[in-house]
């Protein structure tokens, strides 16, 4: 079986896994909803939820949030959709324009540059910065972590940019035991200009991608609960 290799994923012979330290959670703010809500949520997810099921926002590193969620959860999520860094150098800096009247041309306007704060730095940036053998090795640990946590008919969505699809791939389709690849769903944008900063040297990037997996040969089809156009 063809294997990716990348430094870092064997150490003295032996494939270097996740850490699986599972660390207590604590509870720093408790949302409670309206009867209405709570009842609009219950219609739309008929089947398959508990009814004293509370959702949860956790902020940490997945390094130690997904070992710490095994106990509790293992084999018992049907669906995960991740949206990890895409690698592409963007920190989603902008430049922005504000002019003293509506009919101010462009070049007498006044020019801020509106960089990231160090949360938006944090949250929002596709920089990684650690070079691509780490990427992958961050992304295997993932990958073989939220296995683990997927019942048996569960699926995994990876969304992805263009630029490491291929390199995440490879990595998914070992964390899947080489038979979870589902499809490549491809979304386009609206328009390619979002990589107009790149210049005339290459085409601008107009789609991106998706990567479906299942646990198995028994996964379920999630169909929209509402229309979402």
């Amino acid at each position: 079986m063809t294997e990716l290799i990348w430094d870092g994923k064997y150490k003295d012979d032996k494939k270097q896994g996740p850490v699986r330290i599972a660390l207590p959670f604590q509870t720093i703010e408790t949302v409670n909803e309206s009867a209405q809500d709570r009842q609009r949520r219950l219609e739309l997810f008929a089947t398959g939820r508990d009814g004293e099921w509370r959702n949860r926002l956790i902020w940490g590193d997945k390094k130690y949030v997904l070992p710490s969620l095994l106990p509790e959860f293992a084999g018992k999520v049907n669906l995960v959709y991740i949206d990890p860094p895409f690698d592409t150098g963007s920190n989603f800096s902008f430049t922005a324009a504000i002019a003293r009247h509506p009919e101010t041309d462009a070049d007498e306007a006044t020019y801020f540059v509106k960089e990231p704060s160090i949360i938006e730095q944090k949250a929002y940036r596709d920089t990684w910065g650690r070079g691509l053998d780490s990427y992958l090795q961050w992304i295997y640990e993932s990958a073989t972590l939220l296995y683990e946590l997927l019942v048996p008919d569960g699926s995994l969505y990876v969304h992805i940019g263009p630029n490491v699809c291929h390199y995440v791939k490879a990595v998914l389709d070992e964390a899947f035991s080489h038979t979870g690849f589902v499809n490549q769903i491809v979304w386009k944008r609206q328009s390619a200009k979002s990589g107009a900063f790149e210049g005339i040297g290459q085409y601008g990037r107009i789609h991106e991608v998706i990567l479906f997996y299942a646990k198995s040969d028994s996964w379920k089809k999630s169909n929209p609960a509402e229309r979402f156009s």
